[in-house]
């Protein structure tokens, strides 16, 4: 890799979203779930002329990373279509699966870790709405009070190294497809294949010598 394209960051300090219910956000991260409030900023006067007052809450999510939310004061829920959250209100037309896509997902360690907050949901204002194994994860899935979707997985197995080369060659196909006139899963599928014919004598150039002679 080059040094310019050198992976420095250390993941994630924080996600912020708005809120227009912190005590119902506090309720179900905090009470419910059990993460701890780990910083908070009461801004006065901050911004740009008719910025309101605000606060800026963070709870702890594990492994140093935090969620964080924005709460302004007389702020009104703005106006939108029936569905999405305090963010993003869509019309009716639009399908649910695509406002499901934005969700914050947590990880977990085990079984036995994602149960239990799945016993914790159950037993809140907020039940698991779905639980489901897809691929190489295992998932449960709620609403926080603010329309939110949150997901909380677990690994069901390691992600192999050649997993991660199929991902990276599968991106490079979709950024081939979509750059064209009739994107499709066909068309993505037919260029992967034409990416693997194409890379497949380099991949075995550059094999270790033992692997090549096995």
């Amino acid at each position: 890799m080059p040094e310019s394209q050198q992976h420095l960051v250390k993941g994630v300090d924080h996600v912020a979203f708005p809120t227009f219910d912190p005590a119902g956000t506090v309720r179900f991260y905090r009470d419910t779930l059990g993460f701890p409030v780990v910083h908070s900023i009461c801004a006065a006067g901050w911004g740009p002329e008719q910025h309101p007052d605000f606060i800026h809450f963070f709870f702890d999510i594990g492994n140093d990373d935090r969620l964080a939310f924005f709460y302004y004061f007389g702020l009104e829920q703005f106006e939108g279509g029936p569905q999405g959250d305090v963010y993003a209100k869509f019309s009716e037309d639009v399908p649910v699966f695509f406002i499901r896509s934005r969700h914050l997902a947590i990880h977990v360690d085990s079984e036995d870790h994602l149960l239990e907050y799945r016993r914790r949901l159950d037993g809140s204002e907020w039940p698991v709405e779905m639980q489901i194994q897809h691929e190489t994860i295992e998932s449960i899935y709620t609403h926080d009070p603010n329309g939110y979707m949150v997901e909380i997985t677990r690994a069901l197995r390691p992600v192999t190294p050649q997993e991660d080369l199929d991902a990276n060659i599968t991106i490079d196909a979709l950024v081939d497809v979509v750059s064209g006139p009739a994107p499709s899963m066909d068309a993505l599928l037919v260029r992967k294949a034409e990416l693997i014919v194409e890379r497949a004598e380099q991949w075995q150039r550059d094999q270790p010598a033992e692997v090549s002679a096995r």
